[in-house]
Parts: structure tokens; C-alpha cells; sequence
């Protein structure tokens, strides 16, 4: 059974730091591209970090400089460091697991965990 479990999530003031943490179980983690997204009430998801399985990496603009997303396949864990947080971070985090395949796509998602920047 797949799953993706985030954690790490909670209320922090503005410049403030948090790490997010997502375990997979069920697949083959290595493999697999891993991806933050998140999603603020009234818009629309979207990618915030990227890391292939090779180790490249790719950030939304807004999040460059301020964001890291690593991973351990030992732990079949990826993380997302945020530092310098600003209200307009507030969102649900979603942890995404990306593989094309021949003939389509493998993909998976957690359940999300709120992070919310405030003073």
C-alpha cells in the first residue's frame, strides 16, 4: 500500500523557519521524482520544489533562495527546509511522488499538513 505521510507543519511568524517532512512507503522511493506543492485558500495548487531522482532540483521563483527540498533514500524520506517564512507562504503542503513510465505516469500524494505564517 502507498503511502506518503507529511509532517512538520504548525503556525510560525513571519521570518521564521520550518521543516517539513514527508515518508514514503509502498514504492521504489529512489526512483522516484519527489515534489512540494502547496495550495492557499482560493487558489490554485502549485509546485513549490522539485528534486529528480538524479538530484537535480527546481524552485517556484517565489521560494528560490529561501527554500530546500533534499531527500534520504534511506529513510525513503524528502524534506522541505523553509527559512525566512512570509504570510503569503501560508498554504496546505503537499508531498508528490512523480515517475513517467512507459505508457503513462506513476503518481502519488499525501494528505497535506497546514502551514500558516502569522504574526
Amino acid at each position: 500500500q502507498v503511502q506518503l505521510v507529511e509532517s512538520g507543519g504548525g503556525l510560525v511568524q513571519p521570518g521564521g523557519s520550518l521543516r517539513l517532512s514527508c515518508a514514503a512507503s509502498g514504492f521504489t522511493f529512489s526512483i522516484y521524482a519527489m515534489r512540494w506543492y502547496r495550495q492557499a485558500p482560493g487558489k490554485e495548487r502549485e509546485l513549490v520544489a522539485e528534486l529528480s531522482a538524479s538530484g537535480s532540483t527546481n524552485y517556484e521563483d517565489s521560494v528560490k533562495g529561501r527554500f530546500t527540498i533534499s531527500r534520504d533514500n534511506a529513510k525513503k524520506t524528502v524534506y522541505l527546509q523553509m527559512n525566512s517564512l512570509k504570510p503569503e507562504d501560508t498554504a496546505v503542503y503537499y508531498c508528490n511522488a512523480f515517475r513517467r513510465r512507459y505508457g503513462g505516469v506513476n503518481e502519488y500524494w499525501g494528505q497535506g499538513t497546514q502551514v500558516t505564517v502569522s504574526s
